[in-house]
């Protein structure tokens, strides 16, 4: 079996030092990489690596997280994320949630415990600490019956904009130009899309999208003269 490959993003150098030598004992773990959430070559080596798991400090983050989780997602959308993080702010652990962190974890948890949510995320699953999952369940719970039943409900006008142009297979400079945005903005607008339909490519939003009923929308026809 292949290891589990790991990016530590966090701006504490010495930190992502000493936990790469931790985590070097477990032959199922690899951290290909580690690097600061502002480093502008960040995102290629991400892509370039394709790691499984990204783990990411939200407090120690010189970029605020919506706009690095957005970032992290272009770069390497099959990554899960998993917060390690000192904070016990149950509010900041439900806006992680929100933007499709799959688990948050203690700084001042043992490696064990570490290890066992990394091994558990690349598995599918999800975690949080039994004090914080009330408030993140609750909040989450909360967002789906404002939204509605529907799944495509919990979009916003623009979100949902973005995504009828990913059905209509346009990628982010296409969907920039139609909807007068910058690609940043897109970028942005299309990882909130995955995280509110609970995917993490593409390709499950557009399936996604397509089994709520939501269809290409027909060609212009062509003018023959």
């Amino acid at each position: 079996m292949d290891p589990i490959k790991l990016w530590l993003v966090d701006d504490h150098t010495l930190l992502t030092e000493a936990l790469t030598s931790r985590l070097a004992a477990f032959g199922d773990l690899w951290v290909a990489g580690r690097g600061a959430s502002d480093d502008p070559r960040l995102p290629i080596r991400l892509a370039q690596e394709r790691p499984t798991i990204i783990t990411v400090e939200p407090e120690a983050a010189r970029v605020p997280l919506p706009e690095l989780v957005a970032s992290l997602r272009a770069a390497a959308p099959e990554a899960r994320l998993v917060a390690l993080t000192g904070s016990k702010d149950p509010d900041r652990a439900l806006a992680a949630a929100r933007l499709g962190v799959d688990a948050w974890v203690s700084k001042a948890s043992g490696m064990a415990h570490l290890v066992e949510v990394l091994r558990g995320v690349a598995r599918g699953d999800a975690w949080f600490p039994p004090r914080l999952l009330g408030t993140v369940l609750r909040g989450l719970r909360a967002d789906r019956t404002r939204s509605g039943d529907g799944p495509l409900d919990a979009l916003s006008g623009r979100e949902r904009e973005v995504l009828v142009c990913m059905v209509d297979g346009m990628r982010g400079p296409e969907i920039a130009e139609r909807l007068g945005l910058s690609t940043n903005t897109v970028r942005t607008h299309t990882h909130s899309v995955y995280a509110k339909l609970g995917v993490h490519s593409r390709l499950q939003a557009v399936s996604a999208a397509r089994a709520a009923g939501l269809l290409p929308r027909a060609k212009d026809p062509v003018q023959m003269s």
